[in-house]
């Protein structure tokens, strides 16, 4: 393709609204532009993309022997009432009414429609396990999108969704889509972990991610440096303590803190290790009001606490809660004296003596506090973030963390959707049994993002090979006959050898090319000039590593096949 007949609009300024990588060169390299937040028109380049991880996609969907079909993206509100998703969803969920004052909502995911398409065709246990795949338009109101293509409105997606006779079964089609996932992420020239994750919204019994490794990365995860166990950090499990604080305990004493709020400053003030600090946390629940203890120097897990408390809304209580509960602003909640909220702590509280923790009071705090003595606790539980230094809850090493983005994610669903809308078979004694469901959702949008994440530097983007809009940029330098000759000769053996080549014939200044072709990234770039021919030869360069290679034309198509 000449650049001459396609669109490519570049930019030599990163736009102001780009905070990431990606997002700057997919704005700069002209592969999208945005429409509204969250929402962006593919570009050709950008497409061409887009278009390579589906075909992928598809060939390692059908590999594993998922059929292809598409659903709409709108969906009626019964479907979704019937799981009770309708009104747990929450705001991210697009709803509107059609003419006929009828409920439905813009799908950002198709678990209820698979489910009911299930329940209508499939009767028999002959016709299981079945899988199904579609590539298709979700939308989402993200509250905060941002970051170009990583966490937009509206996305494209690869979803799909299994259909076994009982769970050993369902187990089976689950490693399928794992295997799959891994080499669909392979094929892609990534570099990614498969770590343990929460369920969230989609529910289920269990669910590993896939996570593209990257600095940029929005996710943490944790991993055992000598093991296979890996994890995000929201649901990676901490073995409680094996080591017991045997320090006799000291009488309780309040001490005068003033202006000291944070850990940081009370630890300081008082000369104490954070680890000797207790922090008090209020969450509201929306029915209640609790109070969660951790360690000064470890983090709360609020998915954790909402799991442990079997609630769909958790959030910080505002400080007039705040106040009105302990009497005293935020920064100095301490958990002595604090009655007619629950109070749960993590495993680590357990095993301290002598701590100190929040007055209940202004510039107040406690020191030398001690459980069971001076504050209760009614129940104990993993409520914390795991972090590099922690031992693997596998006791297979120590954990180490590195940043990740989400671009796949496998999920056991079990019976959760198929026993809320009676989606069953005939078993062989012609007994009605409840399908066994499995689903499997893969970013595409955000799969090409990630992989410039992962894959550029301070000029552009540096696209592995197979998901590259084109392999090879062929750059002429010149308008003379000899250079026009030799670059018609190398565009048509290039593509002839199966390359896929931007041939651009813009009449522009070399650093202008130079400089355009580094930022789209294709794997190759070819420079005719004038200078070289009189030599006899090209220059091919390398653009993930610089290297550049000169070669007799008649060589080039040969050695580009090879490389």
């Amino acid at each position: 393709m000449r650049t001459s007949q396609v669109l490519i609009p570049t930019l030599r300024e990163d736009p102001g609204e780009a905070e990431t990588a990606s997002h700057k060169l997919m704005l700069r390299a002209g592969l999208i532009r945005k429409v509204a937040a969250g929402i962006y028109t593919y570009l050709p380049l950008g497409l061409r993309v887009i278009r390579k991880i589906e075909q992928i996609i598809r060939e390692e969907m059908n590999r594993a022997g998922a059929q292809e079909l598409l659903m709409p993206i709108a969906a009626p509100a019964e479907l979704w009432q019937e799981t009770g998703r309708w009104s747990f969803y929450g705001k991210e969920l697009i709803r509107f009414k059609d003419r006929h004052e009828r409920e439905f909502c813009l799908g950002p995911t198709h678990e209820e429609v698979i489910t009911d398409l299930f329940r209508r065709e499939v009767r028999s246990y002959r016709q299981l396990p079945i899988s199904f795949y579609q590539i298709q338009t979700k939308f989402r109101d993200e509250i905060r999108p941002r970051f170009g293509l990583m966490r937009g409105r509206e996305f494209i997606m690869k979803d799909a969704y299994s259909f076994d006779q009982d769970p050993a079964s369902a187990i089976l089609s689950y490693q399928k889509m794992y295997d799959a996932y891994d080499r669909i992420f392979t094929r892609c020239g990534l570099t990614f972990r498969a770590v343990e994750a929460d369920t969230g919204l989609i529910g289920g019994s269990s669910s590993h991610e896939f996570m593209v490794l990257a600095e940029t990365g929005e996710n943490t995860i944790v991993y055992s440096d000598t093991g296979t166990y890996a994890a995000n950090v929201e649901q990676a499990e901490v073995l409680p303590p094996t080591e017991v604080d045997t320090e006799a305990q000291r009488p309780l004493r309040k001490v005068q803190t003033p202006r000291c709020r944070t850990v940081e400053e009370v630890t300081k003030f008082l000369s104490v290790s954070p680890s000797h600090l207790v922090k008090t946390l209020l969450y509201s629940t929306g029915k209640e009001t609790v109070a969660v203890l951790v360690r000064g120097d470890h983090e709360v897990n609020e998915i954790k606490v909402q799991r442990l408390l079997c609630v769909t809304e958790l959030a910080l209580a505002t400080p007039a809660v705040v106040e009105q509960v302990t009497g005293a602003p935020v920064g100095f909640t301490g958990p002595v004296g604090l009655k007619q909220i629950r109070i749960i702590a993590d495993h680590a509280i357990k095993v301290l003596r002598n701590v100190v923790v929040g007055g209940s009071q202004l510039d107040t705090h406690y020191v030398d506090a001690n459980l069971e003595r001076d504050f209760q606790v009614e129940q104990f539980a993993d409520l914390r973030s795991a972090r590099a230094g922690d031992p693997s809850p596998r006791k297979d090493g120590t954990l180490k963390s590195t940043k990740g983005i989400e671009v796949g994610h496998v999920f056991m669903l079990g019976t959760k959707y198929s026993a809320a809308m009676k989606a069953s078979y005939l078993d062989a004694q012609g007994q009605e049994c409840l399908a066994v469901m499995g689903c499997y959702g893969i970013g595409v949008g955000r799969t090409a993002a990630s992989a410039i994440e992962q894959n550029h530097d301070t000029k552009g983007i540096i696209w592995p090979f197979p998901i590259a809009p084109f392999h090879v940029h062929l750059l002429p330098l010149t308008q003379s006959a000899q250079t026009v000759q030799v670059t018609e000769q190398l565009y048509a053996e290039l593509q002839a050898a199966g390359l896929e080549v931007l041939w651009d014939d813009r009449d522009e200044r070399a650093g202008v090319k130079f400089n355009d072709a580094d930022l789209m990234g294709a794997p190759f770039q070819v420079v005719v000039g004038d200078k070289g021919l009189t030599e006899g030869v090209v220059e091919v360069k390398t653009r993930k590593d610089g290297l550049k290679i000169k070669l007799p034309p008649a060589q080039v198509a040969a050695y580009l096949t090879r490389m």
